[in-house]
């Protein structure tokens, strides 16, 4: 008997390092990129239809693309193909990653669609299936249904679980509009030729220092550890964003960084207290359009309904 609906719930993520090599023959750049997924979820749900359709409700909606270019279009396609059949489903997306924030939320809806799929049309895929579908469509979405902490090498689909000794506590600011991940990548590319400091395209290894903060949950560690090799690109491309960066630092965060190419900015506190206590400030310092606070790290994709 056929699932009359399959309900996805799927995290955003954060990256506590992002560590880019120069560019590769093939265009792309090898990394180091630790992710940590993170308490804002967008939910997938699939329902039978006699055609692919996508829709798209919550903030910043009417900027997910609604045609075959949206992750979880593919990601239905792709299983579909897999497994010989139509992908005649209509995929709802109820939005609250924030869009093109770096934060990997059409990513995180091509891993939920994908799971939902699964689910509802009974393909029973393993989950090493799954993940080589998920590392066919981009190299965040693997990382969407593994979720908790990964170690992303490769383009970033290449993922190793790591262990997390405790929560950590995290503030966000999201900027107007997005940034295009490929363009941060060029700038990145540009400022480095520009200065000299191309650093060749061979892969490069996570900090020690960090793993082991993970590992033992220890926050003030993890602030001294992290880092972002595309924000400075970031921040060429988008100088406000150096504002945002001073107001949550000023207001008492452990760490402020660009979250993945940007633009959400990322603040590390050491309490959920102190979280609260940088939200309030961000949002009163008038540097970012809205704010959000989240933990993590949190479960992949999972079934709720």
């Amino acid at each position: 008997m056929t699932a009359q609906s399959v309900t996805v719930r799927v995290p955003a993520k954060v990256n506590v390092q992002l560590a880019v090599a120069g560019p590769r023959p093939d265009g792309f750049h090898n990394l180091a990129n630790v992710f940590l997924a993170v308490s804002l979820y967008d939910r997938v749900t699939a329902t039978p239809a006699d055609e692919l359709r996508v829709t798209c409700s919550g903030p910043d909606a009417d900027q997910v693309p609604l045609d075959t270019s949206n992750l979880a279009a593919r990601a239905a396609l792709a299983l579909a193909e897999r497994y010989g059949r139509d992908a005649r489903v209509h995929l709802h997306i109820d939005k609250d990653i924030p869009v093109a924030g770096g934060m990997a939320g059409g990513s995180a809806d091509g891993a939920g669609a994908l799971l939902a799929c699964d689910a509802l049309w009974g393909t029973g895929a393993s989950r090493d299936e799954l993940l080589g579908i998920c590392a066919e469509l981009g190299s965040d979405v693997p990382f969407g249904l593994l979720g908790g902490v990964a170690l992303g090498l490769g383009r970033g689909e290449r993922l190793t679980p790591l262990e997390a000794g405790g929560t950590f506590h995290w503030v966000f600011g999201l900027a107007d509009g997005g940034l295009s991940t490929p363009a941060v990548y060029a700038e990145c590319d540009r400022l480095r030729a520009e200065a000299g400091t191309d650093p060749g395209p061979e892969q490069p290894s996570a900090s020690a220092v960090l793993l082991d903060a993970l590992r033992v949950g220890d926050a003030g560690a993890l602030a001294g550890a992290v880092a972002n090799d595309l924000q400075e690109a970031a921040v060429s491309l988008r100088p406000s964003l150096a504002e945002t960066l001073s107001a949550g630092s000023a207001a008492g965060a452990l760490a402020a960084m660009v979250s993945g190419s940007g633009p959400t900015t990322a603040f590390l506190a050491k309490s959920a207290e102190e979280a609260e206590r940088v939200a309030a400030a961000l949002r009163a310092s008038g540097t970012c359009r809205a704010v959000r606070v989240a933990c993590g790290p949190v479960p992949g994709a999972t079934v709720v309904g």
